[in-house]
């Protein structure tokens, strides 16, 4: 039985970041891709990180499996897991012991995911063998049984086939095949449906969140459109300009957004377009990470904005004992801002759906 959102949060924290910091070099300069983010994954549930491309999503998680590129190095920070801190690790053989066997990843572009060489059936097979110490045909009877799993039919004939005969869709399958195969506690699944079309994107989210039920697993989405996880993300966090700006449940996210940020991005959803309008559009481009940031980093884009946007970068505010959200908008001493009109519209929405009788 699916745990709610309040027993997941009262319950265990798998994974904690804290103040992370993530530096890359390039061409002599720095850029600093990750500013002090703060994250907690609690055990059993669905978080989303959402952003624009190059917020920070992708580098923030790699981080968490030694994934980041030869040129890039945590600068700061812990990110505690099972009692280590992953960001001391140093060799790949410290890394080969979390990698797979307790954090997979499933990655947006399955056919580079995948060996061309070799068949799906082996693929899967090699990760049993590698993460859970079996051989010969229990491995195999065990990846031909998660094959079945992940909703590939015929999984026996299957097994012996070559990623060029599978869809696109039936390709993603293999590529959580293999993932799952790894038996990890973290599932991270990055844009995990960006290459497929609607039918099939609603497809892929029903059987991660059937595979999350059946093993057990913890799982992060990583997307830039928050529609991709409205139903199946418990909690949501935002990310901007290497930041987390507002973390809360799906629902205090979607319905009660507290940063401009955040309703800039609600207000960008195709769904909640009105008819004959041009849909909205976040004016400017986000921060230039080679340079230091003051102040808010959304605060040149928010026409919202106060003075102290530009001064004094904002810590976080608590909204609920589940939602916070760093903006100066938050603070008692702030001037009453009234959200754009979509968000309200969809604040009285939720208030109407919540009434007690």
């Amino acid at each position: 039985m699916a745990l709610t959102i309040e027993e997941i949060i009262k319950g265990e924290i798998i994974l904690s970041a804290e103040d992370v910091v993530i530096k890359f070099s390039l061409r002599g300069q720095e850029l600093t891709a990750i500013r002090g983010a703060s994250l907690d994954l609690h055990k059993g549930e669905s978080l989303a990180i959402v952003g624009e491309s190059g917020s920070g999503k992708s580098v923030l998680t790699k981080s968490f499996m030694g994934l980041l590129d030869s040129n890039g190095r945590i600068e700061e920070g812990t990110i505690m897991y099972n009692g280590q801190d992953l960001a001391r690790f140093k060799s790949e053989e410290q890394w080969i012991q979390i990698r797979g066997r307790e954090i997979a990843m499933v990655f947006q572009d399955p056919m580079t995911s995948l060996n061309p060489l070799k068949t799906i059936g082996r693929q899967v097979q090699e990760s049993i063998e590698l993460h859970r110490n079996m051989k010969g045909e229990e491995a195999k009877k065990l990846a031909v049984e998660i094959l079945n799993d992940v909703g590939i039919s015929d999984p026996e004939k299957r097994y012996s086939q070559f990623p060029h005969e599978f869809s696109g869709g039936m390709r993603q399958r293999v590529v959580i095949a293999i993932a799952v195969a790894c038996n990890p506690n973290i599932l991270i699944c990055d844009e995990p449906t960006t290459a497929l079309d609607v039918t099939i994107q609603a497809q892929i989210l029903q059987l991660l969140k059937n595979l999350q039920e059946k093993y057990g697993l913890t799982i992060i989405y990583i997307t830039h459109d928050l529609g991709v996880v409205a139903n199946v993300a418990d909690r949501i966090a935002v990310m901007y300009a290497g930041d987390i700006v507002e973390i809360g449940t799906a629902e205090e996210v979607f319905f009660d957004p507290r940063h401009p940020y955040t309703w800039a991005l609600l207000s960008s959803l195709p769904q909640l377009g009105i008819k004959g309008e041009p849909l909205y559009s976040i004016k400017g481009t986000p921060p230039n990470l080679f340079k230091e940031i003051t102040g808010d980093a959304f605060a040149p884009r928010n026409p919202r904005a106060l003075k102290v946007d530009f001064v004094i970068r904002p810590p976080y505010f608590q909204v609920s004992p589940t939602h916070k959200a760093k903006t100066w908008l938050l603070d008692p001493r702030a001037p009453k801002v009234e959200p754009p009109l979509m968000i309200q519209k969809m604040r009285e929405k939720w208030g109407e759906v919540n009434v007690q009788p």
